[in-house]
């Protein structure tokens, strides 16, 4: 399964080589967080990477030290402060690279990643709504499709499905992250298909033995009553298959027979009738009127 740490850590271990995608990744980095000027993250590998890139800029940037402000959840969040860093508009970024590095700093930056067995699932956690329209538009122009939705005052940018985020890993070049995902996807269809012909055959099974049954007590009501000896000997060569191999499966009986298929299921579906008949009882003469 993908661990979503293990994710961000091939993120953080990618290194731009044009300035450019540096620029594009640290604009992405610092998407979320309304100024441009410094970016909070729990993740070390995050942190760590806005300095990379800050310096590859030639911008200055402070180690990542703690956050003044608490956190009522008890998890203790990483500060890096920047000069004054101004970040183009993402959807004006016109090189593929920029958009690809911009999207990998915004999903460092801003994105809780759930990629367990229960369905994938990608957020990006941004502070207005024009933020949140803008990077999904971005995600749009690389054939990345995502929804938008408002919960607690922050607007979402969320992927769902297999193919989304798989195309998303893609995107930002995780591609061990992408690997993994995949494995994982083929392993739970492979195992639900599995699931799928066992319970299939677990179905099929259960018929057989329901079938079987009918004809065999249906053979024995037409033994019982003398009947069976008075059938043609098509049917009474089925009726002593069946009795002789009372767990057989119609393709087995029929190979020993030496017939079709549906030449043994239309033998035994008439016993089946015939004995039927026999056990009806015998509608009431009409009366006639004297």
């Amino acid at each position: 399964m993908l661990v979503a740490t293990e994710l961000k850590s091939e993120l953080a271990r990618i290194r731009p080589a044009r300035p450019c995608c540096r620029r594009a990744e640290l604009a992405g980095l610092l998407f979320a967080h309304g100024d441009r000027n410094g970016v909070r993250t729990l993740d070390h590998a995050t942190a760590r990477t806005a300095v990379q890139l800050a310096s590859a800029l030639g911008i200055g940037a402070t180690a990542p030290r703690p956050a003044t402000a608490g956190s009522r959840s008890g998890r203790h969040h990483l500060e890096v402060t920047l000069d004054r860093f101004a970040a183009d508009d993402p959807t004006a970024l016109q090189a593929a690279c920029d958009r690809r590095a911009f999207v990998r700093g915004a999903l460092l930056g801003s994105a809780s990643i759930s990629l367990g067995a229960s369905g994938p699932h990608v957020e990006f956690v941004l502070r207005d709504r024009d933020r949140a329209r803008r990077l999904r538009d971005l995600l749009a122009e690389s054939d990345v499709a995502g929804g938008l939705m408002e919960r607690r005052g922050r607007h979402v940018v969320y992927l769902k499905g297999q193919e989304q985020i798989a195309a998303l890993l893609r995107l930002t070049g995780a591609n061990r992250a992408l690997l993994d995902f995949e494995t994982g996807r083929v392993g739970r269809e492979v195992r639900s298909r599995v699931n799928r012909l066992l319970n299939a055959e677990q179905a099929n099974l259960g018929r057989t033995v329901r079938a079987a049954d009918r004809q065999l007590q249906a053979i024995a009501h037409l033994d019982g009553t003398g009947e069976l000896d008075r059938l043609s000997p098509g049917l009474r060569e089925a009726a002593a298959e069946r009795r002789a191999h009372p767990d057989a499966d119609l393709d087995g009986l029929a190979s020993s027979l030496g017939i079709s298929r549906s030449a043994m299921n239309h033998r035994l579906r008439r016993l089946v009738e015939l004995a039927g008949e026999l056990a009806a009882p015998a509608s009431p003469a009409a009366s006639v009127g004297g």
